[in-house]
């Protein structure tokens, strides 16, 4: 394994240990983070990407647009993800995980 795969894991492994700590965090929370990763699993994880609702719910397996909704404020409240929305059917939202991939582990 590369030293920045090895990174990238510990990474990972950090900011989905900090989410399942989260007391107010439900499994929908973290079903959309999965899904986030996912999504950008064949971009670089520290840049911001494009995805549609549509897509995260499909992944995330979710149902409820409102719980969609109300969980990605949260994550961004509490900071995991960022989110800058589009409302343009084709582009889809702006999306950021907020993983601190610095060598201070």
């Amino acid at each position: 394994m590369k030293k920045d795969e090895n990174l990238y894991h510990k990474g990972l492994r950090r900011y989905f240990a900090q989410a399942s700590q989260q007391p107010h965090f439900f499994p929908t929370h973290l079903s959309i983070l999965i899904a986030l990763v996912q999504c950008c699993n064949y971009q670089d994880i520290t840049l911001p990407f494009n995805v549609s609702r549509k897509k995260l719910m499909r992944f995330s397996r979710i149902k409820s647009v409102s719980t969609y909704h109300k969980n990605i404020r949260e994550l961004k409240e509490s900071g995991f993800i960022k989110y800058k929305p589009s409302w343009h059917p084709k582009l889809g939202s702006e999306m950021k995980l907020n993983i601190g991939l610095d060598k201070n582990f």
